[in-house]
C-alpha cells in the first residue's frame, strides 16, 4: 500500500477522537520514528509503500491511539529542551511549561561556574539532564522516590551523555539533604484531586498518579518540605526554583515568605498561568 494512501486511512480512522491536524501530526511523528521519513520525503517520493508487516504494526498503533494512550508513550520517547528522552508509564511526559522553568534557571546562572544543583522529584530526569547539558561545569544531583523512574532517568542521562548523581529518597521523610547546593529545583506533584476533572482523560489513565496528585487539604506539602530543606542545605547565595499549581501562586508566595525566603518571585508561563517561582533567603 502506498504510504500517501495509508496516511489518508490513518487520519480517517482517528478523526472521530482527534481533530484532523492532530491526527496528521501523529502520522508524521510515527513515520519519522518508525521509517526515518519526513513529510518532505513523502512529497518527493509519493510512490513509497508500506509492507504488510509495517501496516500491521501501524494498525496496532492506531488501536493504542484510539485508547487515547499518549503518542509519547507509544513511541517510547519525547523531546524536551532540544534533547531526546525515553518515556514510559513510570514517568510523566515532559511539558513545555517545564522548559520555561529550565530556561529561567539557565539564563540566571549561565555565567556562574561550578554550581551544585539538586532536582527533587526528577521523574524522567528532564530538568536535571537539561541543566547538566546547558550548565556543563555544574555538578547535578537528582532525587526521586520511584526506583523505576530513576531507572528511566539513568537511561536518559546516558542517552544525553551527562553525569547525574541519582538518589532514591522519599523527600517527605528526609531530615537533611547531606550536601550544600547553589540551586534546588523541583516540579513536584501539585494537582489537587478536586482539579482532576479539568485534566485530559489520557493523562489520568496513563501517567503516574504518584507524580501528579496531592491531597486537597494539603496541596503545598511538597513545597513546604523542600523549602524547609533548602533552608538547611543552601550555600549563602542559594536559589530555589519551583514549578507550581497555576491556581496557588499567591499561596506559594505566602508559604515561601513564612518559611523565611525574603525574595520570592512569581512568573507566568506562555499561556498566562502562574507557573513558576524563584526565591532566595
Amino acid at each position: 500500500m502506498k504510504i500517501k494512501d495509508y496516511r489518508s486511512f490513518f487520519i480517517e480512522n482517528l478523526t472521530p477522537l482527534y481533530d484532523a491536524m492532530e491526527a496528521e501530526s501523529f502520522f508524521y511523528l510515527i513515520l519519522e520514528e518508525k521509517k526515518q521519513l519526513k513529510r518532505i520525503d513523502l512529497a518527493l517520493k509519493p510512490e513509497l509503500e508500506f509492507s504488510e508487516a509495517e501496516i500491521s504494526a501501524w494498525s496496532e498503533i492506531i488501536e493504542k491511539l484510539k485508547l487515547q494512550i499518549p503518542i509519547q508513550y507509544i513511541l517510547g520517547k519525547s523531546h524536551f529542551f532540544g534533547l531526546d528522552f525515553i518515556v514510559n508509564e513510570n514517568v510523566l511526559i515532559p511539558r513545555p511549561e517545564t522548559e520555561e522553568l529550565v530556561d529561567w534557571i539557565i539564563k540566571d546562572n549561565e555565567f556562574k561556574p561550578d554550581l551544585k544543583i539538586l532536582d527533587i522529584g526528577t521523574g524522567s530526569g528532564c530538568i536535571a539532564i537539561a541543566l547538566a547539558k546547558n550548565l556543563p561545569s555544574s555538578e547535578v544531583y537528582a532525587i526521586d522516590i520511584s526506583e523505576k523512574a530513576l531507572e528511566t532517568a539513568k537511561k536518559n542521562s546516558k542517552l544525553n551523555n551527562v553525569n547525574i548523581n541519582f538518589i532514591q529518597k522519599n523527600i517527605l521523610e528526609a531530615d537533611d539533604l547531606n550536601e550544600k547546593f547553589n540551586i534546588i529545583v523541583s516540579n513536584p506533584p501539585y494537582v489537587r484531586y478536586l482539579e482532576k476533572e479539568e485534566m485530559k482523560q489520557n493523562v489520568i489513565d496513563n501517567e503516574p498518579h504518584l507524580a501528579l496528585f496531592v491531597e486537597d487539604n494539603d496541596a503545598l506539602v511538597f513545597y513546604r518540605k523542600i523549602a524547609e530543606l533548602a533552608q538547611k542545605n543552601f550555600t549563602p547565595e542559594g536559589i530555589l526554583y519551583f514549578e507550581i499549581n497555576q491556581y496557588l501562586g499567591k499561596e506559594m508566595l505566602e508559604l515561601l515568605g513564612n518559611i523565611g525566603f525574603k525574595n520570592a518571585e512569581l512568573r507566568k508561563d506562555i499561556y498566562g498561568n502562574d507557573r513558576m517561582t524563584k526565591a532566595t533567603l
